[in-house]
């Protein structure tokens, strides 16, 4: 019989709460946390800083605001790669790694904390033979492979600012980020596994850093081609010769510590900033909390280190809790759908952390493929990305989670650093479609679009207000302009996160991107509550809902719809249009509803909605280079096409 595993979760009502078994074990339990965090978060945050890090020399002053810019622990010192590694030297035999290669034939790998350790003084050795100092920028463009991880370390070691661009980005998107951070040494592979095959990530590597301001390229052989020239260095050859111990550089807490680019509507990338102490605060508390993370746990987090989520939940913030991160190389159903649940079965995954469109795509298979491999040590579950409806969270909940591990919907975003809205596990409660609470120190609020606090229930902006969290952006790389108009301009003294929220029973409701709200004759509605109307049937496995111009109402919803079953036509496209009516209200009702085969999505699973937009409207798409699955935008385009 298999294994049921421990209940975590009780029902009570329409909501869950943690259970008596979760409360035992969990990291935080007490709600108060929130009230006493409001009382004074600037001191909250200074006694965690203190509590959860190690550092060389304590701060002059906790906060300092002079907006639009603030700064966190100022005077402090500390080093990143020794608050990840070296205070968990004590026991240096512990797994700080498993790294999990797409080809079966190959075996899982382990590497210990204290061999971490080793690998990553030794590559800090290597870019300062190299020329790369404090301060200096390394592009990192890499796979989920380990010597990502070690990379990225290795800059913190040795003060260099890294900037990671996701591997699937093609040659001109990693050029851009090497032009505008001005990049001394590019680290590559030569390929990486996807699907069975072999991918050529050197090609576009060496396109990418020609006439740039890129030194050398240092490459990593994962699939055996062969490299030439002098520009070239061998990961491996470098490490061998190198000295196995370098000396942390000793950081100011608001020293940037990586820079990550977004793309904004029109596409073109913004460097967003993160400093040292703030950051590192706030990765290790929230996934120490949020996560219920344990030295003894293993967590996994499918994101890719392309995105902040990587940088966050599937590198640093397991490390700096001294527990063990998964990565793994490939595709999520390679060679078949069984592939993740297995992996949580050999490797005894106890927190699990994908993005909704993961859940959606594993809703549509046979259930047996998951429901044969014991996934009973399994106690959170995490959803990022975008908000997730209430049959694909009910899903998750029972089919992956036994109907006993709480799911943590967490909401953040690249310029957070880190979650700042969920339930705590060990607190709850736990409610479909319900993100939950502001993390304790950090106040959002509920607005209109003149910064007035809107009624309960009703929905409005969503902005931050002072303190601001300390893992927050810092700027955008050498344009203060653009930081000023992205993220000030509106509210002036409230960071505006461009998303839509409500409270529900005085629990955060996040209803997606503010520029994904429609007003449709004077109505504001977001594209979430009509993406979750039409998700509700059954036949239906994927939704996207983008507003159109229109000259009567101002604006129309458009859905695209990827069916799980049954065949597409005119006639299920009225019976869904209907759904609408019966679930929302006419008001909210699709003008159109085009069936399709897949959705753009990046490959940490967000719908890339103004892609759609723009296909509706006739203009060229920005920013595929950021899709996992571009052949799916001409495929839409010629639907779109074909049927009106």
């Amino acid at each position: 019989m298999k294994k049921r595993g421990i209940k975590y979760v009780v029902k009570k009502g329409n909501q869950f709460y943690p259970s008596e078994e979760l409360k035992k074990i969990a990291n935080i339990t007490d709600p108060k946390i929130y009230t006493q965090a409001a009382k004074d978060p600037i001191k909250f945050w200074g006694d965690l800083a203190k509590e959860g890090l190690t550092w060389s020399k304590d701060w002059d002053k906790t906060y300092e605001e002079k907006l639009p810019y603030f700064k966190w622990f100022k005077g402090g010192k500390l080093n990143f790669s020794v608050n990840c590694v070296d205070r968990h030297l004590a026991h240096p035999e512990k797994t700080a790694l498993i790294w999990v290669p797409e080809p079966k034939d190959e075996k899982p790998i382990k590497i210990s904390y204290g061999e971490l350790h080793n690998k990553i003084n030794k590559f800090a050795n290597v870019l300062k033979t190299n020329g790369i100092k404090k301060g200096d920028v390394v592009s990192i463009y890499l796979p989920m492979i380990p010597q990502a991880l070690i990379a990225m370390l290795a800059c913190t070691r040795i003060g260099a600012i890294h900037s990671v661009v996701f591997s699937a980005f093609a040659s001109d998107a990693l050029k851009a980020r090497i032009q505008d951070g001005k990049a001394k040494i590019l680290i590559t592979s030569d390929g990486y596994y996807r699907r069975g095959k072999p991918e050529n990530l050197l090609k576009k590597a060496k396109k990418a850093a020609k006439r740039t301001t890129v030194q050398k390229i240092i490459v990593v052989n994962r699939i055996g081609k062969k490299v030439r020239g002098r520009k070239f260095l061998d990961f491996d050859d470098e490490l061998e010769k190198a000295e196995s111990y370098c000396k942390p550089e000793m950081m100011n807490s608001e020293d940037t510590m990586f820079l990550l680019y977004t793309s904004g509507t029109t596409g073109k990338p913004k460097g967003v900033v993160h400093d040292t102490g703030g950051y590192a605060t706030q990765a290790y508390w929230t996934c120490k909390w949020n996560f219920d993370l344990h030295p003894e746990d293993v967590m996994w987090c499918t994101a890719d280190i392309g995105w902040v989520t990587g940088h966050t939940y599937a590198m640093y913030g397991p490390l700096l809790t001294g527990a063990t991160t998964l990565v793994y190389e490939g595709g999520p159903d390679f060679p078949n759908p069984g592939r993740w649940w297995k992996i949580i079965q050999d490797h005894k995954v106890n927190v699990f952390y994908t993005a909704p469109t993961a859940v959606r795509m594993f809703m549509k298979i046979k259930q047996n493929w998951i429901t044969k491999y014991d996934l009973s040590s399994l106690k959170i579950l995490g959803t990022v990305g975008e908000p997730i409806d209430k049959k694909s969270w009910m899903w998750y909940f029972k089919t992956i989670g036994g109907s006993r591990c709480p799911i943590i919907d967490t909401w953040w975003q690249t310029e957070t650093g880190g979650t700042l809205i969920n339930t705590i596990p060990g607190i709850g409660p736990f409610v479909p479609t319900v993100s939950g609470k502001s993390f304790p120190g950090i106040k959002h609020v509920i607005v209109d679009d003149k910064g007035k606090p809107m009624p309960k229930g009703r929905q409005g902006f969503l902005a931050q207000t002072s303190p601001f969290a300390p893992g927050m952006l810092h700027g955008v790389f050498n344009n203060h302009k653009k930081y000023v108009d992205t993220y000030w301009k509106k509210f002036k003294t409230m960071y505006d996160t461009s998303d839509g929220a409500y409270l529900q029973d005085g629990l955060i409701r996040i209803t997606g991107r503010t520029d994904d709200v429609m007003k449709v004759a004077g109505h504001r509605l977001a594209t979430a509550e009509v993406e979750n109307a039409i998700h509700d049937n059954r036949k239906v496995g994927d939704v996207a809902v983008v507003p159109m111009p229109d000259k009567m109402r101002g604006q129309v919803p458009i859905a695209f719809v990827v069916l799980k079953r049954g065949k597409p036509g005119k006639k299920l496209e009225q019976k869904l249009r209907k759904y609408v009516d019966i679930k929302i209200g006419p008001t909210a009702r699709p003008a159109r509803i085009f069936f399709v085969p897949d959705l753009p999505k990046t490959r940490s699973g967000k719908i890339m909605r103004r892609i759609l937009k723009a296909l509706l409207i006739n203009e060229k798409p920005e920013g595929l280079m950021t899709l996992v699955n571009p052949t799916s935008v001409d495929k839409i385009k010629n639907i779109i096409t074909e049927n009106s």
